[in-house]
């Protein structure tokens, strides 16, 4: 599969987790419900995945986390805020840095239609 019928598969997946649950829940309760998704859908995934913080030739361990890789190619970071702010595009825009990843997906759930709360990164 190439990206875009990846993330086109996450997107699916996402959809299908909000069509059920709705707005309104935590984040962990759509990370769970997500990972179940595409694991059915035979996509190869880690959660919670570390991310370290380079600084020069520093490798620093600050217990950042990635919340899904995706095929090792695709960075998922999940939210269920108000609003998608400016730090929560840094956040992934950071991930897709420290990872060496290309391509990324914000994804709010607290949103009435998650189209609405969908966002693509790409480095």
């Amino acid at each position: 599969m190439n990206i875009n019928q990846i993330t086109s598969q996450i997107i699916g997946s996402a959809i299908e987790v909000h069509r059920i649950l709705g707005p309104g829940l935590l984040e962990s309760a759509y990370e769970e419900c997500l990972v179940s998704e595409l694991k059915k859908s035979g996509l190869k995934i880690e959660r919670q995945k570390p991310v370290p913080v380079i600084y020069k030739d520093i490798r620093l361990k600050c217990g950042y986390r990635m919340d899904i890789l995706v095929e090792d190619t695709i960075v998922v970071e999940l939210k269920s805020v108000d609003q998608l702010v400016s730090i929560h595009d840094a956040q992934i825009l950071s991930y897709l840095k420290f990872s060496n990843k290309k391509v990324g997906l914000l994804i709010n759930f607290n949103v009435t239609l998650l189209k609405n709360g969908i966002r693509r990164f790409i480095l």
